[in-house]
């Protein structure tokens, strides 16, 4: 059975120009399992906010599209997930991970990890509304207690969440601590529902390790390299593994694919703030790295990161091919 490769939520990053770049590296149904989508705001979905619609825009696989909601009102979160699972899409999931503190103080995101029982109510209420798969993203919790945790999840379960995906760390551990990948394969054998892990999967290499065990999330590594799931895909079926390997991703139209995709698919309000959010992982690949993300974060228009990219190549055409 193939394991699931999946990629997280994440804020100005899980968007419909960065899935359309991964499709173009893995092909349907050979890299990425399930697309998850930066978080939704319940309130500003319901209140018609203006940019919505781009939020909600599943393309260009929403059978493989996860609608992530993010709220603290319960009601809302409810009527949200309603509104959602009107659509075409895989399923709903609801964020009780989010660690930033503008999101705990408002009572969002990990904050629903401080009560079993509200954060089991809200599951239950949400389970008797959509008719699609119900997941749960979190955190250990505030604290580095197994045991919480574990009563947590089991709640969560009995209430009708069908898949849990945890980010191993605590609500105040920054990314700088390594996850503790243990609690996830302990989830997996307390629980009767799949439990997908995330965090600090920097490689194919680590997503096939991984993937031992179950479905794995890849996030940050996904922007660096959108080719990783189908990179992994090939290693885990053998198919052309080799041929995949020997490959030569172009980087410079790689980025300006990326560019053409933000144009097309999202508003102009959008387009700096996304240019500099995946430019900051994308240019990893590159030597001088540092150098790039400082010319690119000078730029204010699209344009003059294109410019930017092409004259950086230019000079430095040896940077142009990564072998994957």
């Amino acid at each position: 059975m193939t394991v699931p490769f999946l990629l997280a939520p994440m804020a100005e990053l899980s968007h419909r120009p960065l899935r359309e770049l991964i499709e173009g590296f893995s092909g349907p149904g050979s890299g990425c399992d399930e697309y998850f989508t930066e978080m939704i705001s319940a309130g500003p979905l319901l209140g018609g906010g203006p940019f919505e619609s781009w939020y909600m825009d599943a393309g260009p696989c929403p059978e493989r599209v996860v609608y992530q909601l993010v709220g603290s009102d319960p009601e809302q979160i409810v009527r949200a997930a309603l509104l959602l699972d009107s659509r075409e899409c895989l399923g709903i999931d609801i964020n009780m991970g989010c660690a930033a503190p503008a999101i705990r103080r408002t009572g969002a995101g990990v904050a629903w990890m401080a009560s079993i029982d509200k954060a089991g109510s809200l599951i239950a209420r949400v389970r008797q509304a959509v008719k699609k798969r119900l997941s749960v993203k979190l955190r250990i919790g505030f604290e580095d207690d197994f045991d919480y945790l574990l009563n947590f999840c089991r709640r969560l379960e009995g209430e009708g969440a069908e898949l849990i995906t945890l980010h191993p760390r605590t609500a105040g551990e920054k990314f700088k601590r390594s996850p503790r990948w243990d609690y996830v394969t302990a989830l997996r054998r307390e629980l009767h529902i799949p439990v997908a892990g995330n965090g600090d999967v920097a490689s194919a290499t680590d997503l096939l390790r991984r993937a031992d065990g179950g479905p794995v999330m890849v996030g940050r590594a996904a922007v660096r390299c959108p080719w990783i799931f189908a990179e992994a895909r090939s290693a885990q079926n053998f198919t052309d593994y080799h041929g995949f390997m020997q490959k030569e991703v172009d980087l410079e139209e790689t980025a300006l694919r990326f560019l053409e995709l933000l144009i097309k698919y999202q508003p102009p309000e959008f387009y700096i703030s996304r240019a500099r959010r995946f430019f900051n992982y994308f240019c990893d690949n590159l030597k001088w790295a540092h150098y790039v993300k400082t010319l690119l974060n000078r730029e204010e228009t699209l344009g003059g990161i294109e410019r930017a990219l092409r004259g950086y190549f230019g000079e430095h055409p040896e940077e142009r091919y990564r072998k994957t």
